[in-house]
């Protein structure tokens, strides 16, 4: 009976990798955030901005560990630099991820892109890059704010769309 127990409490702990799950728990009601940016400082301040609207953040520091992030947890919010741990063009990378992934789980995250080629609020450069909101980077101290903003148009504008799933018994 002993070996059993080490057994199944060593394929348990073997079989676990913390690293895949960001979160292994998130209070109730709470929204995650994932921040793609490679300066430092930068994602600090995102990071700040996003804690400062509630959301747990996690910031990976290359698109390989966002990745195995997302394979795991459907985040609210992503902020991502459009040049992200980015090795060119045809590398994959979450925005490609992103473009790829099924349009019911799509449309549960908010994607804010950050660059310096859009103005902040653009919606038909958002709309060109498949994304919900561009910010343009020396906006970056009222990313809070801009987001806020964003989500709450996002949401406003899925409402009834949600409600009808909900409705037809598909949500």
């Amino acid at each position: 009976m002993d070996n059993q127990d080490t057994r199944l409490s060593g394929s348990t702990s073997e079989g676990y990798d913390a690293s895949d799950r960001p979160f292994d728990f998130v209070a109730a009601g709470g929204e995650t955030a994932l921040v793609c940016e490679g300066d430092p400082a930068l994602r600090g301040k995102i990071v700040e901005g996003l804690k400062g609207l509630g959301y747990q953040a996690l910031a990976p520091d290359t698109t390989r560990n966002a990745l195995r992030a997302m394979r795991f947890h459907v985040f609210d919010v992503i902020v991502l630099n459009e040049g992200f741990d980015a090795a060119g063009p045809e590398a994959e990378g979450v925005l490609p991820y992103l473009a790829n992934m099924a349009m019911a789980t799509r449309r549960r995250i908010f994607v804010a892109l950050i660059g310096e080629k859009h103005r902040t609020m653009d919606n038909m450069a958002a709309f060109n890059r498949s994304v919900n909101l561009v910010v343009h980077l020396k906006d970056i101290d009222r990313i809070g704010e801009i987001v806020k903003q964003g989500v709450a148009d996002h949401r406003a504008f899925y409402h009834v769309f949600r409600e009808s799933l909900q409705k037809g018994g598909k949500a």
